[in-house]
Formats: structure tokens, sequence, C-alpha cells
């Protein structure tokens, strides 16, 4: 059985997750609309600024899986965002089989990285990424890692996130978070 281009999204979205996880974002916006909804499902929701209403990253709904991927609770900018490697996979530049290979490799990227990053109560990926790369007193004397050993395992993680799926400011681009849209 063939499957559609529809079809294959859902099989990639399903396995990757990494806009859920924290990964790639460290919050993503809601609709004025969904946020009762979204308190009622478990999600940390953020309303006191109107063009930043969303919930925090890690999603508590991603259970290895979205649990309420489709389900009508599921989020409006959950459902329309497209990061490059879906575009690619869509437009039928990438086939599916390659697409999950990408992401496989990319968790292993970040697998690496993040047991570099300290301990820490925040569970962002994302937010503990950035504070360790723009934190200039993080050394190997208090981490005992080699710095330049970790900031080339983090860039390469950085141009894959920029070349694969399209997020190109993880670190110090922009005072407003960046969002799943």
């Amino acid at each position: 059985m063939e499957l559609t281009n529809d079809s294959q999204a859902s099989i990639l979205c399903k396995s990757c997750g990494l806009c859920c996880t924290g990964h790639l974002f460290a919050w993503t916006k809601l609709r004025s609309a969904e946020l009762d909804n979204a308190e009622r499902l478990g999600l940390k929701v953020l309303r006191s600024i109107p063009s930043q209403r969303g919930f925090n990253q890690p999603c508590p709904l991603w259970k290895g899986q979205c649990t309420v991927y489709a389900s009508p609770d599921y989020p409006h900018f959950c459902h329309t965002y497209k990061c490059a490697l879906l575009k690619k996979l869509l437009d039928e530049t990438i086939a599916l089989r390659e697409a999950l290979r990408v992401v496989e490799d990319a968790k292993g990227k970040i697998c690496e990285v993040e047991a570099s990053l300290p301990d820490s109560t925040n569970p962002n990926f994302r937010e503990r990424l950035a504070a360790r790369l723009e934190d200039p007193a993080y050394s190997q004397e208090t981490s005992g890692q080699d710095p330049l050993e970790f900031r080339q395992k983090a860039d390469e993680l950085l141009a894959l996130y920029s070349k694969v799926f399209g997020v190109n400011d993880v670190v110090g681009a922009s005072s407003e978070p960046p969002i799943a849209q």
C-alpha cells in the first residue's frame, strides 16, 4: 500500500517531535480561543503578552508521541507548523525513509550535546543550550569538559537545525522567543 503525502507527513511528525520536546523551540503559540482548553489539557499557558500567548516547551502532552495529535484539542499552530524537513517531504524532494534517518541523526546529535549541558531545573533543552553558549564564564575548569569540543558539537547541531529544520534563532537572535508557527 502506497502512503499519501499526508500520511507520510503524519508518520514523520509523530516520529520526530523535536518541535514538541523543547529541542527546537522554547514555547508554542496559541490562539486566544485555545487558552482555556490548553490549560485544561495541562499545558503551562502564557497569557500576559498578547503577541506571546502560548505554552512552554517541552509539551507535557508529548509521551514519545503527541497524545492529542488526532483530536480536536490539537492546537492550531501545532497543526499548521511545518519545519523545512516536513516541507521537503511534502514537496517530494526527500523520501520518508531518508527523512526519518535525518531525524534519528538529529536526535543523536542532540543527545551528545545534551550530555554536556550542566544540570538544571529548566526542562527546556533549547533554553539550556542557549544559556550554556552565551555563558562566557563556563570553562573546562568548572565543567570538566573541553569547551572547544562542546562548542563544535553545539555548532554542528545549530547548523543542522538551520539546514534541516529551518530553525535559525536558537541563540541570541531575538528578545522574543522563537515559536512554532
